[in-house]
């Protein structure tokens, strides 16, 4: 009873001082809102940047190959020793060897801009590639003239013609490849560093007829799910090594990619949340300083309730009650507003919107420890205070 007498008390108070109350609660509540937005939008542009790597999967290991002498640059693996991995390593599900190049290509005349990607139907598995219409290149095509095109390779065509691409032939360089496959629109991802969508797919073991200087030097991996990840990167390092001693090999693990992303986007959050601290820091010190003037213009009140049997523990709680309705008032504001701005800004990037608890709860705690910590010290001094002092200097 006592505290809910404080608080209606304090509610008093705080009203008969609108502007200085609102001024007070107006820092808790932009501290809060800051703590809920960093940390809100810290983990929403975390999740974003990691769901182009998970939507593959994290069972996936990216190979390549560079010569780093003049000699080396030249050197080549071959795709039979591709092809052998997942017998070498029972940990590798399948293999997709590739090739890229930029050539000149061209519709009924009219130049294309991309680039040309020698692959076949295990690449298509493996980074999730999905037919709007016809079907991808295989492997037994080899040195057929066929070609897979992207999304955005079909939208140039259409600006020539709006016929269906399917049997129709454009030029890669000298040569003329008939279209029998068109791709839907496929999310670029940083794990597969070509984009599909402006590329034109031939087949992998033809890359010869397109450039002299095709290398089948990069592949994507599909693991199995237990694998385990150090272990399978220094298998495949031998396997190619062996075949092309020359080259050095680099491999990437999209598990190890995503927990590196996870690890630096906790980091990225906590620096914002110390960032939004310092915002209620602010709102705090304003607590402080609204409450230590009010204990200086309410000595006579505070004279005359000591007078009439209160004590000092009721006249701190009364000063510490009103500072923690500050700060739960702005903290309650700070959390909608914060939240509010975070909708805002995914919104704005067209990301989807999460509402992660930890952030409001954290804001909303935090703030109510602000105003606890920064009105202790002014209700302690209006606790100590002397009744006969305090009606003097009243």
């Amino acid at each position: 009873m006592n505290l809910l007498r404080h608080a209606e008390q304090a509610w008093i108070n705080l009203g008969a001082a609108r502007v200085r109350s609102f001024l007070a609660l107006l820092g808790i509540l932009v501290g809060t809102a800051a703590v809920v937005a960093l940390i809100s939008c810290g983990q929403l542009a975390t999740e974003k940047a990691l769901e182009q790597f998970k939507a593959l999967g994290t069972n996936l290991l990216s190979v390549s190959a560079f010569g780093r002498s003049e000699e080396s640059r030249h050197s080549s693996i071959p795709l039979s020793a591709w092809r052998k991995i997942p017998a070498r390593i029972p940990y590798v599900l399948e293999v997709a060897p590739f090739a890229s190049t930029y050539q000149a290509m061209s519709f009924r005349g009219r130049a294309l801009t991309g680039s040309v990607v020698g692959a076949d139907e295990s690449l298509a598995h493996i980074i999730h590639l999905q037919l709007a219409r016809g079907h991808f290149v295989s492997f037994v095509d080899s040195f057929e003239h066929f070609c897979v095109i992207g999304d955005r390779i079909a939208g140039q065509m259409r600006q020539e013609s709006q016929d269906d691409p399917i049997g129709k032939q454009l030029r890669i360089g000298r040569t003329l490849y008939t279209i029998i496959g068109v791709l839907k629109p496929w999310g670029e991802n940083g794990f597969f560093n070509e984009d599909i969508n402006q590329s034109v797919i031939v087949p992998v073991a033809g890359m010869a007829l397109v450039t002299k200087d095709s290398q089948t030097n990069s592949a994507v991996m599909l693991l199995k799910p237990d694998a385990p990840i150090d272990q399978v990167i220094n298998e495949v390092k031998q396997v190619v090594n062996q075949s092309a001693p020359k080259l050095t090999v680099y491999v990437r693990s999209a598990k190890q990619i995503i927990a590196s992303m996870e690890s630096q986007g906790r980091i990225f959050t906590l620096l914002l949340a110390v960032i939004g601290g310092i915002s209620l820091l602010v709102g705090g010190i304003g607590i402080m300083n609204v409450m230590l003037v009010s204990v200086s213009e309410r000595k006579k009140e505070i004279g005359i309730r000591k007078a009439v049997g209160a004590s000092n523990h009721d006249i701190h709680a009364l000063f510490l009650v009103e500072s923690v309705l500050l700060s739960l008032v702005g903290g309650l504001l700070g959390v909608l507003l914060g939240l509010m701005f975070t909708w805002g800004v995914a919104w704005f990037n067209q990301w989807t919107f999460h509402v992660y608890w930890v952030p409001p709860l954290a804001g909303f705690v935090v703030s109510v420890i602000t105003g606890i910590f920064f009105g202790y010290y002014p209700a302690k001094r209006a606790a100590r205070l002397e009744p006969i002092v305090s009606l003097r200097s009243a």
